[in-house]
């Protein structure tokens, strides 16, 4: 499982590493250590010298935590681009994505930990219960997908389908969301952006109609698709438990 290790590893000899396994993008890359992390994009922060974990993981995407806690304080779900360089003797990760414009920034001042680590193909994960509990969850719990999300309308009929979740955002957008309790396809994508085109046809003139694919997780050509049609994807991997009696839900209205 370990292809690489480094202990206390000089400048260069990080960036080496760094570089010679980003590329690949073969393996699980991990390095601890005191570190400054800078971020400018949609919007900026910088995260003062501390102790942190840096993970890089085979689809290149990035996370960088704090000693505690549960969620990264910064990451990159998609990096078009990581580069390791020595500049005033230290090691220097940059990973940036084209579109949005968008660059992490992460100076090694003293690590002290570098790991590769080769992983097995992840096995399927699947969210317990059906799709319909899923549903009657989500629809209760509409937070759980995007704060301030209200729920109009579940299994609503439309000529290309049914769809599992009608609803409108803390903006007023209507908003048509897709469930999937395992690893949501291209197939998925595919129905989303059908039930966007309808309801479009439906809403007044000028609304704005946001899809979003709700699933535990996304293969990368299904990512790639959604993004190529301005859609959306909402992680899903757990819920809470619901009362048995059914969700009461206002009616939908398209008007």
């Amino acid at each position: 499982m370990i292809r690489e290790q480094l202990l206390d590893p000089t400048p260069s000899a990080l960036a080496a590493f760094l570089n010679r396994h980003t590329r690949t993008r073969d393996c699980l890359v991990q390095v601890a250590g005191l570190a400054e992390v800078s971020y400018r994009g949609r919007a900026a922060s910088t995260a003062e010298t501390g102790t942190y974990l840096v993970l890089i993981k085979q689809d290149g995407s990035l996370q960088i935590h704090h000693p505690t806690g549960i969620k990264p304080m910064n990451w990159q779900p998609k990096t078009d681009e990581l580069v390791a360089r020595v500049d005033e003797d230290v090691c220097m990760l940059l990973a940036s994505r084209r579109s949005p414009v968008e660059l992490v920034q992460v100076i090694f001042l003293q690590p002290q930990v570098a790991l590769a680590l080769e992983l097995k193909a992840a096995g399927g994960f699947f969210l317990s219960g059906s799709e319909a509990q899923m549903q009657e969850t989500l629809a209760r719990s509409p937070e759980l997908i995007e704060p301030g999300l209200k729920v109009l309308n579940r299994e609503l009929l439309v000529e290309s389908g049914g769809i599992d979740l009608y609803a409108q955002d803390a903006q007023g957008r209507y908003v048509v969301v897709e469930l999937k309790r395992g690893r949501a396809t291209q197939h998925a994508v595919s129905q989303l952006g059908r039930y966007v085109r309808s309801v479009e046809g439906k809403v007044p003139a000028g609304a704005v109609v946001r899809g979003i694919l709700a699933a535990p997780s996304i293969t990368a050509p299904a990512r790639l698709e959604l993004e190529s049609r301005g859609l959306e994807f909402k992680e899903i991997s757990a819920w809470p438990s619901v009362p048995a009696e059914a969700a009461q839900v206002q009616p939908s209205l398209f008007e």
